[in-house]
């Protein structure tokens, strides 16, 4: 099959190598012109994943038009608050036909759209039905190595879900299928916000007892945004759901968490950033979830103290404070 995929990110680049070393034509598009060329050249991606050396039918371009044409499939993974743009640039190169799988984990800031309805907002609807979102509990240095892996991909269509599931699946990948799209994309997107909320307790010293807590309730909130958006409930128990957020809230690879260890620590978020070469989503998806929960009338207490954290600038101490002594309530409430 001819694939592109657009983001050579360290989970673009993976999925792109994943794929041509199944012996497909793959394309993998790059926004930095220099690292297109040294791809080329050595096979390998200096900036986002270091080490690794690239299956020799991998294909390298800077041009949107030439990752896009002609292909049957094409994955999309380019940061969630630049992916309307991206898209906007691709989609006149895009057959009607090509399946699309949205490997990009956020919620669009001004918006406040999962990357399922800004794509509703771009693509004609022949563009729009073959599409497919890929979710789950996967660090790119992991899978890269071919470390075994399970994730989800969910499409409104089972038979282009059933595709997908086995274009992407080999013996260090396993993918399952599911047709609840939402609470696919929230899950990957909300449990970023409650990853930062993680590192923060973690940084200020609290131990085991409060990142347990800390998932536990980060886990009902990201149901209920789910839930009210339309979700499935047992969504969020699957892989995409509690599974993504167990490893981004404990993993040292995680770069939410390593943001808001660096702020439990006293770093400003201004000097943590300015560090940081690769984006970090739970930082925007806070603002977007924030937003989205007071539009949807959603209780949501860790992600309205993240958004003070991370734009009111309120001391991680005393957001833990004030979640620690709220009113008393039944857990199931």
């Amino acid at each position: 099959m001819k694939i592109g995929v657009i983001g050579a990110g360290a989970w673009g680049t993976t999925l792109a190598d994943l794929l041509a070393k199944k012996g497909h034509a793959v394309t993998l598009w790059a926004y930095e012109a220099d690292l297109v060329e040294r791809m080329r050249q050595n096979r390998k991606n200096d900036l986002y994943l270091s080490g690794f050396t690239l299956d020799d039918k991998l294909d390298f371009t800077h041009d949107v038009a030439e990752v896009t044409s002609g292909k049957e499939l094409l994955v999309l993974v380019a940061p969630s608050q630049v992916m309307r743009h991206v898209v906007r640039q691709a989609e006149p190169h895009i057959a009607p036909g090509t399946i699309l799988v949205s490997a990009a984990k956020g919620i669009e800031n001004d918006s406040l759209l999962p990357m399922s309805e800004v794509l509703r907002e771009i693509l004609p609807a022949e563009k729009f039905r073959c599409l497919a979102f890929l979710s789950g509990p996967t660090f790119a240095r992991e899978v890269a190595a071919e470390m075994p892996t399970a994730v989800t991909v969910a499409a409104a269509d089972e038979a282009v879900a059933r595709q997908v599931q086995e274009l992407f699946s080999c013996h260090y990948f396993r993918v399952y299928r599911s047709g609840d799209v939402i609470g696919v994309e929230l899950g990957g997107a909300l449990k970023n916000v409650i990853a930062v909320a993680a590192g923060i307790c973690d940084g200020l010293g609290y131990g085991y007892n409060a990142r347990a807590a800390l998932i536990s309730r980060g886990l009902v909130e990201m149901t209920r945004i789910g839930v009210a958006m339309g979700a499935q409930e047992k969504t969020f128990h699957g892989l995409s759901g509690m599974g993504d957020l167990v490893l981004t809230c404990t993993g040292d690879l995680s770069r939410n968490r390593t943001v808001g260890l660096e702020l439990g620590r006293g770093r400003k978020l201004e000097d943590v950033l300015s560090g940081m070469r690769v984006v970090a989503e739970g930082l925007k998806t806070a603002l977007s979830a924030y937003q989205l929960a007071a539009k949807l009338g959603v209780e949501t207490p860790i992600i309205n103290e993240m958004y003070r954290i991370l734009y009111e600038a309120k001391p991680p101490r005393s957001a833990v404070l004030d979640l620690m002594n709220r009113q008393l309530k039944a857990e199931q409430d």
